[in-house]
């Protein structure tokens, strides 16, 4: 299992923003499409599995909580060939 010292590509922080590999697929302006801000890394009570904790900024701006894993995991390319994002979520430099 992937543990959170074994990232090195991309180590993020509570006040992170980090993007969607979706946000590549939007033609215009994007805005805060698809744009979201770390909140916190959480263990899940019963399982103790990592949790990423993040919100939205964007719409309703809901809060979200995504297995560790997952969200560190890379695109799936065979699924989505155009996307250039190596990982589904990457730190945001716009």
């Amino acid at each position: 299992m992937l543990q959170i010292t074994d990232i090195k590509v991309h180590d993020f922080r509570p006040g992170d923003i980090v993007q969607h590999f979706k946000r590549e697929m939007i033609e215009g302006e994007k805005g805060t499409q698809y744009l979201y801000e770390i909140l916190d890394i959480a263990n899940h009570t019963e399982t103790k599995e990592k949790l990423i904790i993040y919100k939205a900024l964007y719409g309703e701006k809901l809060t979200y909580a995504r297995p560790f894993d997952m969200f560190m995991s890379e695109v799936d390319h065979n699924k989505y060939p155009n996307i250039k994002q190596t990982y589904r979520f990457e730190l945001y430099e716009g």
